[in-house]
């Protein structure tokens, strides 16, 4: 019996779960994966992938070509962790404080390497792969970054793939959601400037923390009330900071939050009518309101060919019976929206297993089983999307 894709990467899963989990020992932030990206540079120069570094600061992108085929595709990590504490337990936990790989990028990193050694063992394709490790995913613009510094210029794609791993869906099964799949997102600073004074004395105050408050409960009036019901939002407020002593009624108070929709124009809505009830609600007591809203991502919209090439690779690994072709859409972002928007591409969810943590969770790990999964159906993209029957 002929030797499987999933066969060929669970040759590898040792070295790959080894690289894992020294990336997840020493996490780095975002646009500071210089150990991460030194790690992926070197692993493909010793597999004979040719290496850029540096691309959008600490990108690397590894490009193979086989055959005579002018196509090429795009597969996609993203390498940063997450300002937080680990608490795990694990042998391999964070060795830095406040700093972990609750998302799973560490692993996603590792499924990429594990393609690209395949491929470049395989040769079975005919074109360009472009293996693409991306930094600061996590709110700090990698993507974009990478495509300022040319990208897809340096580096052209035809389609574009990447995979996020799924706590609680079982190992060795795949989803994908057609159209918008993820939503945009956008991070707010609300500053509410009143009058300080001395908390036996309200009356010589203008109150920020009592306008804070009534700010933020007016806000939730933007998704009920402004927001199509046949429209999707969310609006939260997740920070309200203000004052430093139980007597003295401050000058200040900030708040923040996040909002996400799946829509650009509702986005819009949702920044006019925050601006405009913040600035009406403290003015109405007296005060000043300023409002930084800022929109970090677009949506994710999967190209509807693209994405059904991927889910039929993946089930071409794992058995059609093991793909969920129609999961719903989540309110979580992906700053792969960013590449999604200029290359047509698919973006597909591999199980992590149903016991698995949820990721941002502080007991999060990423499941090793996992890889070479998601190694068998980033090759079987590149196998199926550039074939060597082209060849001339």
């Amino acid at each position: 019996m002929p030797e499987t894709l999933l066969d060929h990467a669970r040759q590898h899963q040792a070295e790959l779960t080894e690289i894992r989990r020294d990336i997840h020992a020493h996490p780095e932030l975002g646009l500071e994966e210089h150990r991460t990206a030194e790690i992926v540079a070197r692993k493909l120069e010793e597999w004979g992938i040719e290496v850029h570094r540096n691309v959008g600061q600490t990108g690397v992108v590894g490009v193979l070509r086989n055959g005579n085929g002018q196509a090429a595709i795009g597969l996609r990590a993203d390498m940063d962790a997450l300002p937080m504490q680990e608490a795990t337990g694990l042998p391999h936990a964070s060795t830095v404080p406040n700093r972990m790989h609750a998302c799973g990028h560490d692993g996603h990193t590792a499924m990429l390497l594990g393609a690209a050694k395949v491929l470049a063992e395989t040769r079975n394709f005919n074109g360009t792969v472009n293996f693409i490790f991306q930094p600061a995913e996590e709110g700090l613009g990698g993507a974009e970054a990478m495509i300022k510094d040319g990208l897809f210029a340096r580096f052209p794609c035809d389609a574009v793939f990447g995979m996020h791993n799924s706590p609680g869906l079982p190992l060795g099964e795949f989803t994908v959601c057609p159209g918008a799949a993820m939503a945009g997102c956008a991070f707010f600073d609300i500053v509410i400037t009143g009058k300080g004074a001395h908390g036996a004395h309200p009356q010589q105050s203008i109150d920020p923390v009592l306008i804070a408050c009534h700010v933020g409960t007016a806000l939730q009036s933007i998704v009920s009330r402004n927001i199509s019901p046949n429209d999707t939002a969310v609006l939260t407020v997740t920070t309200v900071h203000s004052g430093d002593a139980y007597n003295v009624i401050p000058q200040t108070a900030a708040m923040a939050g996040t909002v996400r929709t799946y829509k650009p124009e509702v986005m819009e809505m949702v920044k006019a009518n925050m601006t405009r009830i913040a600035s009406s609600v403290a003015a109405g007591f007296g005060a000043e309101a300023s409002v930084d809203f800022r929109i970090l991502f677009p949506p994710l919209i999967n190209d509807a060919t693209e994405l059904k090439f991927a889910a039929d690779a993946a089930a071409a690994v794992v058995g059609e019976g093991r793909i969920d072709r129609n999961r719903a859409s989540v309110m979580a972002s992906e700053d792969f929206a960013f590449m999604m928007n200029l290359v047509p591409g698919g973006h597909i969810r591999i199980g992590n297993g149903v016991d698995s943590a949820a990721v941002h969770h502080q007991e999060y790990d990423f499941n090793d089983e996992a890889i070479p999964y998601g190694v068998a159906v980033y090759a079987k993209i590149a196998e199926t999307k550039l074939p060597r029957d082209t060849e001339s």
